[in-house]
C-alpha cells in the first residue's frame, strides 16, 4: 500500500474535513514502532486496565488493519508490550494506537509495525477478560467506527469514513 500523506490529505479533502467524513485526532499521541507511516481499515476496541481482548483480537489475522484501542486514557499501566508488538507484526496488523499506555518501548521500536500511544508505563495491565470488541470509540476528540480507515504519519492520525485515494 503506497503511503498516504496526511498534510496532503487534509489540503485535497477539504470537503470530506467539512462533512466530518475525514476527521484529525488531536496531536496526544507518542510515536513507537519501526513504521512512522501506516494506515490501514480501522478494528475497534474498548478496554480499562486490562488487556486480554487485546491479546484476542492481535491473535486473529491483521490482514493490514489498525487496532484502535480506547483505553479510556488511562496512564496507570500498559496495555501493549513487547510480546503483544510481536504478536501485531507476526499476525499482520498494520499498527496499533491506544488511548493509554504501552510498555516494553525497545521492543516495540524493533517490531516491524506503527504504534501511537500516550505514553509508556512500565506496570502490565489486568487480565480480567472485560471489555467490549467493535464498538464505537471516542478518542482524541473524535469518534471512530470499526471499520472505518486510519492513516498515521509524523504529521498526525487521520479518520476517513471510507478508503481515501492517492
Amino acid at each position: 500500500m503506497a503511503a498516504l500523506a496526511t498534510a496532503e490529505a487534509c489540503d485535497t479533502n477539504a470537503a470530506l474535513l467539512a462533512s466530518g467524513d475525514l476527521r484529525v485526532l488531536q496531536s496526544i499521541f507518542q510515536i513507537y514502532g519501526q513504521r512512522q507511516t501506516f494506515s490501514g481499515p480501522i478494528a475497534t476496541l474498548k478496554v480499562f486496565e486490562d488487556n486480554v481482548l487485546v491479546r484476542e483480537l492481535l491473535e486473529t489475522r491483521g490482514e493490514g488493519r489498525v487496532l484502535v484501542i480506547d483505553g479510556g486514557g488511562s496512564m496507570r499501566c500498559a496495555l501493549v508490550g513487547g510480546n503483544l508488538g510481536q504478536l501485531a507484526q507476526n499476525m499482520g496488523w498494520a499498527g496499533i494506537v491506544v488511548n493509554g499506555c504501552i510498555r516494553d518501548v525497545d521492543e516495540i521500536n524493533g517490531c516491524d509495525i506503527g504504534v501511537r500511544a500516550l505514553a509508556s508505563n512500565p506496570l502490565k495491565s489486568n487480565k480480567k477478560g472485560i471489555g467490549e470488541k467493535h464498538v464505537p470509540v471516542y478518542i482524541a476528540g473524535t469518534f471512530i467506527r470499526d471499520g472505518e480507515w486510519l492513516y498515521a504519519d509524523r504529521d498526525g492520525i487521520l479518520v476517513s469514513k471510507s478508503e481515501l485515494s492517492i
